[in-house]
């Protein structure tokens, strides 16, 4: 599948800010077998002073971009066409779960897609009782790691409910848990602390995820969003797998990565440092359109 990308992130700030500095993961990039991506342009306004570009830890394409004078606005935009490759069907060879840490000790190396970098807590989840013991009551004896992924994340699914209202960007996943409310984030990483507490490696996904309109209504310009799903480790034959908690299904065709890591932090899309004596203001919007609707 073909799709053309637009993403639009502004910031209006309170007093003009001086010094500002940012992170930016914005840039899609190529994935072997899931993903290519044809054209892609990353605009700034104001015109940084200072720009970077380059790779994280994890692989994800970074803008490290500064202002040396005030601004008092701040716009990023994204343009991109990227094909989406259909997933091959997934067939469970992974190993029964409790012999999973068999598997995951003759994985001699710590290069970034090491499943040992994402079994531990990370900055923004921590490995908490409460979402353990859930994650263990959400499947029978036996179950393979995909089934074991599979059945936590429908169960998140079902037992939680999607809240724009109810959580921020900081808000730890033992709250959302407890709340049973959250955004795309908040089901990501109460996913993710399930999936460690019971020996699964996992980590979280950003991107964006195409949209339907209702039937019978044109499909609204900027309403889609950036999105965030799990990926998890399932042992040696199968390695990485993506579910989707928030919608209640494995990544397919619809999904378009921007990055990885262990948590939000690893992957958010714009963070940095700015000097001001007053707040701001911000908004998103993103365009996800398969290519043979613009041409139809």
């Amino acid at each position: 599948m073909l799709y053309d990308v637009s993403l639009t992130i502004e910031y209006n700030y309170g007093a003009a800010s001086d010094r500002t500095r940012n992170i930016l993961r914005l840039l899609p990039s190529d994935i072997p077998g899931v993903q290519v991506v044809r054209q892609r342009m990353l605009t700034i306004f104001p015109r940084p002073q200072e720009r970077r570009d380059g790779r994280d830890f994890f692989g994800n394409e970074v803008s490290m971009v500064a202002w040396h004078r005030p601004i008092d606005a701040l716009k990023l935009q994204l343009t991109a066409r990227i094909e989406r490759f259909e997933p091959a069907p997934l067939f469970d060879l992974s190993p029964p779960l409790d012999e999973l840490h068999h598997e995951l000790l003759m994985v001699p190396s710590l290069a970034p897609e090491a499943p040992h970098h994402f079994i531990a807590a990370s900055p923004h989840v921590a490995l908490s009782d409460a979402i353990t013991e859930y994650a263990r009551d959400c499947f029978g004896q036996g179950v393979t790691a995909l089934g074991a992924v599979e059945a936590v994340g429908r169960a998140l699914h079902r037992d939680m409910s999607f809240d724009p209202e109810a959580t921020d960007v900081d808000t730890p996943p033992e709250e959302a848990f407890e709340k049973r409310h959250g955004v795309c984030q908040d089901f990501a990483h109460v996913m993710i602390a399930a999936l460690r507490g019971i020996g699964i490696p996992a980590g979280y996904v950003s991107g964006f995820l195409r949209t339907f309109p209702p039937p019978g209504q044109p499909r609204l310009e900027g309403a889609d969003a950036m999105h965030a799903w799990v990926r998890a480790w399932v042992g040696k034959q199968l390695g990485w797998i993506e579910f989707d908690p928030t919608n209640d299904q494995f990544a397919g065709t619809d999904y378009i990565t921007i990055g990885h890591g262990r948590d939000y932090g690893d992957v958010a899309p714009v963070r940095g440092a700015l000097r001001t004596s007053g707040g701001h203001e911000t908004s998103q919007a993103v365009d996800v359109i398969p290519v043979e609707e613009m041409s139809a």
